[in-house]
C-alpha cells in the first residue's frame, strides 16, 4: 500500500489533497499539522487517514525513519499570511523546516511535492519560473523564493540531478471549500459569500495601480484543479521542477463578485448581472484601497503554464464563472 504524508493536512490545500487521495482509495496517509486553532479539525473529520502527528514532533521523527517507507510527501504546511511581518518566524516555518524535510526525503528515498507561491513574483509583470522575474514584495514571498532557489541549487536548474522526484508548485489565487479557518487570508470569494449573506452586497477595492474599481486582475484557480495537478505529478514520478499552478488566465475581481452575486441573488429576468449592473443595483460596493497594502499588492497575476504543459500536464482549468458557481453551491449546502 502507498503511504503518503501530507503536511498542513488540516489546512485548505492539504485537506483537499487528502480528499483527492481518498477518492483514489488511498488512505494510508500520515496527516501532519498544528491544531492550536482547534476548529481546523473540521477539515479532517470527514477524511480517511492512518494517523495524525503534531508538526512539532513530525520532522525529527520522519528524519529518524519513524514512519517506515513513505512514497511521497505533499508539503503544504507553511505560514501563508502575507501580512506577517515577523521574518524570523516566517523563515523558520517556510524555509528552515522545508530544507530539513527535503534532506530527509532524499535520505529516505521519498518524493517531495511542495507548495511554493506566486508571491515569489511580487512586483513582476511576467509570471514565468525564471529568476529574472522573481521580485517578492514581502517576507512570505521571499521565504518561498529562497526555498525554490535552494531546490535549484540542490537539484540543478533542470532538476535532473535528483534520483527521486522534487516538484514545487507556485500556487496563484486558490479558492474553494475547506478554507473557512483562514480568516483574513481566505479567498475573496469566501469573504464575498459571507458579505452577501450578511449585508446583501459584496465589497471590492476601488481604483488602484492604474486599474479601475474592481478591475485589478488575478489568476484565480479552483482548489479541485490544484489537487488534480498535484495528483498528476504523483502519477508521473519522473517529472520534477518548479511549476506555476494557476488557471493561466487573469480575470478581474469584478468577475468573482459577479459570480457570487449571480449564484446567491439570482439573475434578473434570466439575464445575469455584470459588474456595471450589479453596482447600479447596489450589489457591489467599492471601498477605498487600504493604505497598509500600498506598494505590497499585486494588481495583476497570470500564470505562464508553458513549463507545466511542457512536462505533459494538460489539465483543463475552470474559469472564474465555473469555479465560483461550484464554490457557492458547496458553501450554500454546508
Amino acid at each position: 500500500m502507498t503511504r503518503i504524508v501530507v503536511t498542513g493536512a488540516a489546512g485548505f490545500i492539504g485537506a483537499n489533497i487528502i480528499k483527492g487521495l481518498n477518492a483514489r482509495g488511498i488512505d494510508d496517509i500520515i496527516a501532519v499539522d498544528d491544531l492550536t486553532q482547534g476548529d481546523k479539525f473540521r477539515n479532517l473529520a470527514d477524511l480517511k487517514i492512518a494517523d495524525y502527528i503534531d508538526r512539532d514532533d513530525f520532522y525529527d521523527a520522519f528524519a529518524d525513519n519513524f514512519f517506515g517507507k513513505v512514497e511521497a510527501v505533499f508539503h503544504e504546511g507553511a505560514c501563508s499570511d502575507t501580512m506577517e511581518t515577523d521574518g524570523k518566524y516566517m523563515m523558520d516555518n517556510n524555509y528552515t523546516l522545508s530544507c530539513g524535510l527535503f534532506q530527509a526525503c532524499q535520505e529516505r528515498g521519498t518524493r517531495l511535492l511542495y507548495a511554493s507561491s506566486a508571491a515569489t513574483y511580487g512586483g513582476s509583470d511576467t509570471f514565468r519560473e525564471s529568476p529574472e522575474f522573481e521580485r517578492p514584495l514581502n517576507v512570505y514571498g521571499y521565504s518561498k523564493l529562497l526555498f525554490d532557489q535552494r531546490m535549484r541549487r540542490q537539484c540543478g536548474n533542470d532538476f535532473k540531478e535528483m534520483k527521486r522526484q522534487v516538484a514545487g508548485f507556485r500556487y496563484f489565487n486558490v479558492y474553494g471549500p475547506r478554507e473557512q479557518h483562514k480568516g483574513r487570508m481566505a479567498s475573496v470569494a469566501f469573504h464575498q459569500f459571507n458579505q452577501f449573506r450578511a449585508e446583501g452586497k459584496v465589497k471590492l477595492f476601488g481604483e488602484y495601480g492604474g486599474y479601475g474599481p474592481g478591475e485589478q486582475m488575478r489568476d484565480f484557480v479552483y482548489v479541485d484543479d490544484v489537487v488534480a495537478v498535484n495528483l498528476w505529478f504523483l502519477d508521473h514520478p519522473d517529472k520534477s521542477g518548479i511549476f506555476n499552478l494557476g488557471s493561466g488566465r487573469a480575470q478581474p475581481f469584478n468577475d468573482v463578485a459577479v459570480g457570487v452575486i449571480n449564484a446567491l441573488h439570482g439573475q434578473p429576468a434570466g439575464q445575469p448581472f455584470n459588474a456595471a449592473s450589479a453596482a447600479q443595483a447596489g450589489l457591489i460596493e467599492y471601498v477605498h484601497f487600504p493604505d497598509a497594502l500600498r506598494g505590497k499588492y499585486q494588481c495583476y497575476t497570470q500564470a505562464d503554464l508553458s513549463a507545466l504543459r511542457a512536462a505533459g500536464c494538460h489539465h483543463v482549468f475552470d474559469d472564474v464563472q465555473t469555479g465560483v458557481a461550484k464554490y457557492m453551491a458547496a458553501l450554500s449546502a454546508a
